[in-house]
């Protein structure tokens, strides 16, 4: 799940980021294709949480070949390292913060081998190291909306239950959840005025099985101040904007609305191609 990071100003030079390091403290599998990785360690009282609920962080991964140790001196690997084999980062919610014990949770789509911090995730032991940056957030459910408009396919799961957790209890609104079958559905813990609808696509993702933009296409919007947080494939985000904005005359300021992945392209693709116009949500 792919956040946008803010660009520096021009002639600014980017403030250093803090890259933290934790351990892994035990993993469970959640559904068939959903994992969590429980993470702790000395490293937890050096974060810096923030106060919204989609907090997200940047996963480092680097070549095990390379023999890196963690936490990477990404400068001096950038003077010794092409940049095929600088490590990467891929971006994940943070589903729940126990201060407590000292832990995050993140939760990882998994599909076999397919991509690299599902893999990571899949195999992940008790003592592994990772390290990361952030977190970053944007979102947090405001307690004074009328209504509450939350959707999103699996790679959204974490943040929408994070949100729904986040509401007031008098919090009302709709929360919409593609996921591949009945086996992938979680338990959340929705306000009573929030009713959460699952779609079954009942296949992998493709463009003609995803069911999510039709299944809004037939919400009844109510009039008031209505606080949207959808995520999920971005041609599918496209049509979203299109119908909330565009066919609906929803305001698009204070809109959490923007892809975590794309269709057919990889995760450095997918990145790559955000400031293009086949990656950008909005129009120009």
């Amino acid at each position: 799940m792919a956040h946008t990071a803010n660009s520096a100003p021009a002639g600014r030079p980017r403030r250093p980021r803090t890259e933290h390091v934790l351990q892994v403290v035990r993993t469970e599998q959640l559904t068939p294709h959903m994992a969590r990785v429980v993470l702790g360690g000395e490293g937890f009282d050096r974060i810096e949480f923030r106060s919204e609920t989609d907090q997200y962080i940047k996963l480092l991964f680097a070549d095990p070949a390379l023999g890196l140790t963690r936490p990477y001196d990404m400068e001096s690997l950038r003077e010794r390292l092409t940049p095929e084999q600088m490590p990467v980062t891929r971006t994940y919610t943070i589903r729940h913060i126990n201060h407590q014990r000292r832990e995050i949770w993140v939760d990882f789509v998994v599909h076999g081998a397919e991509g690299i911090a599902g893999p990571w995730a899949a195999q992940a032991k008790p003592g592994d190291l990772i390290s990361f940056f952030g977190p970053g957030a944007g979102y947090a459910p405001r307690p004074e909306a009328d209504f509450h408009l939350v959707a999103g396919d699996e790679s959204a799961l974490p943040a929408i239950a994070s949100a729904l957790e986040g509401m007031s209890p008098e919090a009302e609104g709709i929360a919409i959840i593609e996921v591949r079958d009945a086996q992938e559905r979680q338990p959340l813990a929705a306000p009573e005025g929030v009713e959460v609808v699952w779609l079954h696509r009942e296949a992998d993702f493709t463009p003609d099985s995803t069911r999510l933009a039709a299944s809004l296409a037939e919400v009844q919007i109510p009039a008031g101040d209505v606080q949207v947080f959808i995520h999920g494939e971005r041609e599918q985000m496209k049509q979203i904007r299109r119908l909330l904005v565009d066919q609906r005359g929803l305001p698009r300021k204070g809109m959490s609305l923007s892809a975590y992945w794309a269709y057919g392209r990889q995760e450095d693709q997918f990145q790559a191609e955000k400031r293009t116009p086949i990656g950008r949500i909005d129009p120009e």
